[in-house]
């Protein structure tokens, strides 16, 4: 299953990850550029998860991000 987050999402989400994970440098975030295994690697470095945690992390980081952006309207 892919993971990966969109890049248009990706995009828009950038902000909140920093607020979420305020360890991560802007190059981390443009490095991880929206890879789900990218990210899982990053938040291991830099918060010392296993990678059972950062997934974890990442997963429930998207479920709120999803239930506070309002999707687009056309």
């Amino acid at each position: 299953m892919n993971k990966d987050i969109a890049a248009g999402k990706w995009k828009q989400a950038k902000g909140k990850v920093r607020e979420w994970w305020g360890d991560l440098t802007d190059d981390d975030v443009t490095r991880i550029n929206g890879k789900f295994e990218t990210f899982v690697g990053v938040l291991q470095e830099r918060y010392g998860y296993s990678r059972e945690q950062a997934e974890e992390e990442i997963e429930r980081f998207m479920r709120e991000y999803e239930t506070e952006t309002p999707s687009p309207t056309r």
